[in-house]
């Protein structure tokens, strides 16, 4: 089926039903449009999937991580049989170059403020997730080895970790958690959300750094909730 943007597109691509175009968090700033089916918009937060839209044939995607020169953010998966044209990138860079710098300075903000916006949107579902006091041994990567320490708390979109030495906000680290009765450790890969070095009152705040989960696998985040429902109970 013809869409407006037949003409700029390079190469066809068909995807079986459930079949996944790209992944949240992916590099990539291939833009798209939906030929012949549909596709599903999602993102995954504490583990949970959550579908943001469905695009019909001829509706584009993929052009935040163009224009805002950042990871993709949000999964896409075809529903049913569907055929995506990648859109000539020269094409798109040519047309965008031609703009206004005030305009195209104009639409990379409006990019950034919807990107904040989802990021937001996540961190208020991941504050509503209960959290539960357990001290359990971990280890985190900085930027030159793995560190050993404890949480003090953790839910399923993140845990408090106990160190003298936190890391800065917004810093992007691996963890591997060691879970009771758990053989090996779960991984993923946290987000600094806040940090506390020294506090007046050592025993109610303890030094350390709020973390939060940006990247866990549906079958981590799946165990992970098993064991915080299970020592609720």
């Amino acid at each position: 089926m013809d869409t407006e943007f037949s003409h700029i597109t390079t190469s066809e691509q068909t995807f079986q039903n459930g079949q996944i175009i790209f992944e949240e968090g992916s590099a990539g700033d291939w833009v798209y449009v939906v030929i012949s089916g549909s596709v599903e918009v999602s993102k995954t937060i504490n583990g949970r999937k959550y579908v943001l839209s469905i695009l019909e044939s001829g509706e584009v995607f993929g052009e935040i991580a163009l224009i805002g020169a950042v990871k993709r953010t949000a999964t896409i998966r075809a529903i049913g049989e569907t055929t995506v044209g990648t859109v000539d990138r020269s094409f798109l860079d040519r047309e965008f170059n031609q703009l206004s710098s005030e305009y195209r300075a104009i639409l990379v903000a409006l990019t950034h403020r919807f990107i904040k916006m989802m990021e937001r949107t996540r961190e208020i579902s991941t504050r509503r997730e209960e959290r539960i006091k357990k001290k359990l041994s971990l280890k985190f990567k900085d930027q030159h080895s793995f560190i050993s320490a404890y949480t003090g708390n953790l839910s399923s979109g993140g845990l408090f970790i106990r160190t003298k030495n936190p890391l800065s906000i917004g810093e992007k680290f691996f963890i591997e958690l060691q879970l009771p009765g758990l053989k090996g450790v779960l991984k993923a890969k946290c987000e600094v959300a806040w940090a506390r070095r020294e506090t007046g009152d050592p025993k109610k705040k303890q030094a350390g750094m709020g973390v939060k989960f940006y990247e866990i696998s549906e079958k981590n985040a799946q165990i992970l909730k098993n064991y915080i429902d299970k020592i609720k109970d």
